[in-house]
């Protein structure tokens, strides 16, 4: 059995005083999901096997462009980062993987796998994909060649795709501006897809949410990668402006929620080679990140349970008629439906906590961890 970091009485106890409440609401929305010929319990078993990793950067406090600002009890290594991702697998039962940030998270593999092994995360040491991010670009027009800085892009991926495994798949990732401001080598989903192309089967375009300009419809960029068999995973998380790593949710949920949307079509219709990978990536300088990612974690669970929640049938009978007020509502009377019942049954019944964050905060862990690790001095700007 893994080793549990929470208390698992506590997390009992915690429960026992809010699971009357939890059944009364579970019964209730199954009553009026049946109505809509929604079976509650068939939603609930699937949140149950859905899971989102954990990147090992974002239980660290991350940094603005002019510093970074530790918090309490910061992982001083891996293992650390592993126990604090042990306690966010614990409590929400939503992120059975971690995904290592390479190279700073470089340690004995052996290590590793045994670290990972104790809190049940041990298969994300079998991981069988990898995620290539390029920050390469420039700042002045004329600064280089955009046709040549490409090709060495290209020559340099053919390399790593030459040297991969032939049972792995080859993520590569765009983004529109950072650390360069004039222009980005890999600048948006048009030239990730050339990429994928370029590369071969292996290779997929992966989609960060946050590395899109303002407005862009990103729901549509996932419909066509998925049509054409190019959508390897998403970064997921939220942003406002230039930012692009706040919670999974706290801005726009609605576009989380329609991006889903694509995800359980494609799904339900059995497109081919679709299994994309779901992963949190965010930087968190004003929360504890524990709380941010189980929050998020869940937030990426709620538009999962959403988008089940719609009536595939009709909306494609309104998108025939071209009916556009009924098509859209369609899809609004799913996204208004309260699935929290559903997220916290799934929780109570695969041994997490019905509030993560409550109990969380029950068990005092930051204070526990923050006596035990010693503080870390503020330095330079970024977000590493």
């Amino acid at each position: 059995m893994s080793e549990q970091i929470i208390s698992a009485d506590l997390v009992a106890n915690h429960n026992s005083t809010r699971q009357p409440a939890l059944e009364r609401d579970y019964a209730s929305l199954g009553e009026r999901l049946d109505r809509r010929g929604i079976a509650i319990d068939a939603i609930r078993d699937k949140m149950e096997k859905f899971g989102v990793a954990i990147p090992s950067w974002g239980v660290g406090t991350g940094g603005t462009r002019f510093a970074r600002f530790p918090g309490a009890g910061e992982p001083r290594d891996i293992f650390d980062k592993i126990e604090d991702c042990a306690v966010i697998s614990q409590l929400t039962q939503a992120t059975p993987t971690v995904s290592l940030h390479i190279p700073w998270d470089k340690a004995d593999p052996n290590r590793l796998k045994q670290a990972a092994a104790r809190f049940g995360l041990g298969r994300t040491l079998g991981s069988k994909a990898l995620t290539v991010w390029i920050g390469d670009g420039s700042n002045f027009p004329g600064q280089v060649s955009f046709a040549k800085a490409f090709e060495r892009y290209l020559d340099a991926m053919r390399q790593i795709y030459a040297g991969l495994p032939d049972d792995w798949r080859l993520f590569t990732e765009h983004k529109m501006y950072e650390p360069a401001f004039y222009s980005t080598v890999v600048q948006d989903w048009g030239t990730n897809y050339i990429i994928a192309k370029e590369l071969g089967d292996k290779a997929f375009c992966l989609v960060d949410l946050g590395h899109h300009a303002p407005n862009v419809n990103i729901e549509m960029i996932v419909s066509r990668l998925i049509q054409f068999g190019k959508l390897g995973g998403f970064h997921f998380n939220d942003s406002k402006y230039g930012d692009d790593d706040l919670d999974a949710g706290s801005i726009d949920p609605y576009r989380l929620f329609l991006v889903f949307n694509e995800l359980v079509d494609a799904e339900l219709s059995g497109a081919k080679g679709f299994h994309p990978a779901h992963m949190l990536d965010q930087s968190h300088n004003v929360t504890d990140p524990i709380e941010s990612l189980m929050q998020s974690a869940v937030e990426v669970q709620r538009a999962y349970a959403q988008a089940l929640l719609v009536d595939r049938k009709a909306l494609d009978g309104f998108q025939e008629a071209n009916d556009a007020l009924m098509a859209t509502q369609t899809l609004k009377t799913a996204y208004r439906t309260d699935v929290e019942p559903i997220l916290a049954m799934a929780r109570l019944r695969t041994g997490g906590a019905i509030d993560p964050v409550a109990a969380y905060r029950e068990a005092g862990y930051r204070a526990k961890v923050a006596a035990e690790r010693p503080g870390v001095a503020g330095g330079g700007g970024g977000i590493v």
